[in-house]
């Protein structure tokens, strides 16, 4: 099987490589990740700039590539730099205008002009239960938003917000503008670095974007591929980083690489993060065919990679020693990072016991 990712994508990547490289560097994520939004606007603008924004929409809505793999690249390439900035939301929310043929909106977003951001997930109470569900209500010529939603990704700092919410029975998305009346946030700052918040509506006026829930389940498993080649990203560069401490950091005179028992385990760990980018791969590759084979390629990709992700994070941090654990060391955040992408749209227990059901049915 050719595993190569072709000459277009190729640039994109190298560019975008570049970009990390020139304008978002280590201090800059620092700063990023210390201010109120939690991400560099200026950053953000250059990368819609550069295109890599229209790279995950297609060009019916605006973009220039939308596949996949096309949002796989950037996504990985964004792990790899370990870049803030609402990129999951901007591709979820993207996907759900896209399929209703928002391109209008989607241009500002495209562009850089405007922030996107997508609500899905109820709010959580105290005792860890979820609220009850957002509901939509006819007003008018238009409809109202009632509930709560929570972890909504750069909320602070979006502008345009799709939210998910029961109409008629199913599950419809709606736009709603920051600031409109009766929607509230609370914000805060995520332990791997960039922010989220609390999202609550109080009969807010929305405008319904469809009510296709397809087109929800499609876009949410887009954010899996993406997550999926991230995690890839951030396991490359925690097995590379690992290795070079392996071939610098002496013991008894000589490199600890040389120490038998290291090079088992980091080849072991090299391994099962192929596995993990072949199944990334695969939810990519299998993103086209029917829902239920998609879905099962994608929470097999979640599954792998929350696993691997672990084991890479785990072992760094290990193999380091206790200046692993130092936040100097950029190593640390991209074990915070792995961590994390391991609970995103869910974590791998959820996952296998999906691909377990979606099998049987297939």
């Amino acid at each position: 099987m050719d595993f190569s990712i072709g000459e277009d994508r190729q640039m994109l990547v190298d560019s975008l490589s570049r970009y990390f490289a020139d304008k978002a560097d280590w201090k800059v994520r620092e700063a990023a990740i210390a201010s109120e939004a939690g991400f560099d606007r200026d950053v953000w603008n250059g990368m819609a700039e550069l295109g890599v924004l229209g790279a995950l929409f297609g060009e019916d809505a605006g973009g220039f590539g939308g596949s996949p793999f096309d949002i796989g690249v950037v996504f990985k390439e964004a792990g790899r730099a370990l870049s803030t900035g609402p990129f999951l939301a901007t591709l979820m929310a993207g996907k759900v205008l896209e399929a209703a043929g928002d391109a209008d909106t989607l241009e500002g977003v495209i562009s850089g002009e405007k922030i996107l951001t997508f609500a899905n997930d109820p709010a959580v109470s105290a005792d860890g239960r979820p609220v009850d569900a957002t509901t939509a209500a006819k007003s008018g010529d238009g409809w109202a938003l009632t509930g709560q939603k929570g972890v909504v990704d750069y909320l602070g700092s979006a502008d345009l917000i799709v939210v998910t919410a029961e109409m008629d029975g199913s599950t419809a998305s709606f736009l709603v503008e920051r600031g409109a009346s009766g929607a509230s946030t609370r914000d805060y700052p995520l332990i791997d670095g960039g922010s989220a918040g609390e999202l609550t509506l109080s009969n807010t006026p929305a405008k319904l974007i469809s009510d296709d829930a397809g087109a929800i389940d499609a876009a949410i498993a887009a954010g899996l591929v993406a997550t999926s080649w991230e995690a890839v990203g951030v396991m490359e560069v925690l097995r590379d980083s690992t290795l070079d401490y392996l071939k610098t950091r002496k013991q008894f005179g000589i490199p600890i690489g040389k120490f038998q028992a290291l090079q088992h385990r980091m080849a072991t760990l090299a391994l099962e993060i192929e596995q993990a980018w072949s199944a990334a791969i695969n939810a990519a590759a299998y993103f086209d065919k029917d829902t239920a084979t998609r879905d099962r390629y994608c929470s097999a990709a979640k599954f792998s990679i929350g696993q691997v992700g672990r084991l890479a994070a785990e072992e760094a941090i290990q193999m380091h020693g206790g200046i692993g654990m130092t936040w100097e060391l950029p190593l640390s955040h991209y074990a915070k990072r792995m961590t994390m992408l391991g609970h995103v749209l869910g974590d791998d227990d959820l996952h296998l016991s999906r691909f377990i059901e979606l099998s049987k049915a297939a």
